[in-house]
């Protein structure tokens, strides 16, 4: 697979993939033994910028780039559209969820478990048993089943208060150091993903989100519910980031007492130390 995105770069010619694993780590180079910097999720459809033995460095929709295992892509024919981009589609509403080969639990394994968010499109809607199954078709032109209660048809974006009530389904989840699914969220990955479901695309890192023009900057003293909180040493170290709620808490995703998606006080000591800036939406 490495092979025909380096021959399609070498040629000047675009070179898009569509991710065929549950989640795909990005490093920071072409190689496991290097960070991961961030994840790309069952579906979506990379950008290849970079191709080097059996690795691709790849941009993800939200301008982010890192290197991939080439196994873990599936290359786009030229002129294709985006994998569930168009049509009729679901998107996965449970923190996680399984598809099957057959519309049944218990004959086999699942084919696959999927995090939250992954979009898939519909194969067919059969009305038998209540209509409780929704037959969908993989990227690699395979089917499988999923159970209607696992997904939305439509997800419309979500007020500051649906978001907050919204953010809490996620108390509990694992800190995963550049993690983006509900497989494990770093913080900024939390962070973004909230503000997608506020209907907006944000930068992926805390430092970049705290520097995006799409957000207004907010005296630290006067945060209101939904605005985004800014840590580190300073306003040029920025290390992490979470949202406020209102009453003087906030909800992140850390690994101080516990790693994990939590709720904190502003005025504990730790976190009223390293306050550095806050960001409301424009």
């Amino acid at each position: 697979m490495a092979l025909l995105f380096t021959l399609l770069l070498a040629t000047n010619a675009s070179a898009s993939g569509v991710v065929v694993v549950p989640v795909a780590n990005m490093f920071s180079q072409a190689s496991a033994e290097t960070d991961v910097v961030s994840q790309a999720i069952y579906g979506i459809s990379v950008t290849a910028v970079e191709a080097s033995g059996d690795w691709v460095k790849v941009e993800t929709p939200d301008k982010y780039q890192g290197w991939m295992r080439s196994t873990d892509l599936l290359l786009l024919p030229a002129g294709s559209k985006a994998y569930a981009s168009e049509g009729r589609v679901v998107q996965i509403q449970s923190l996680m969820a399984n598809l099957y080969r057959e519309p049944d639990v218990t004959r086999h394994a699942p084919v696959l478990t999927l995090p939250f968010e992954t979009r898939l499109e519909v194969a067919s809607e059969p009305a038998e048993e209540g209509g409780r199954w929704i037959e969908v078709r993989l990227p690699d032109q395979r089917t499988a089943w999923i159970h209607r209660g696992d997904v939305v048809f439509e997800a419309p974006p979500l007020n500051i208060k649906q978001t907050i009530e919204f953010a809490k389904r996620f108390i509990g989840l694992t800190y995963l150091w550049g993690g983006t699914s509900t497989f494990g969220f770093d913080c900024s990955g939390l962070t973004q993903m909230l503000m997608r479901r506020r209907g907006i695309l944000m930068p992926r890192d805390a430092d970049q989100q705290a520097a995006w023009p799409g957000l207004a900057e907010v005296k630290r003293g006067k945060p209101r519910a939904g605005d985004l909180l800014y840590f580190g040493p300073s306003t040029e170290k920025i290390t992490h980031t979470g949202m406020f709620i209102g009453h003087g808490r906030f909800i992140h995703d850390t690994t101080y007492g516990h790693p994990g998606v939590q709720i904190s006080r502003l005025k504990d000591k730790h976190w009223k130390q390293l306050l550095v800036a806050v960001r409301r939406l424009k």
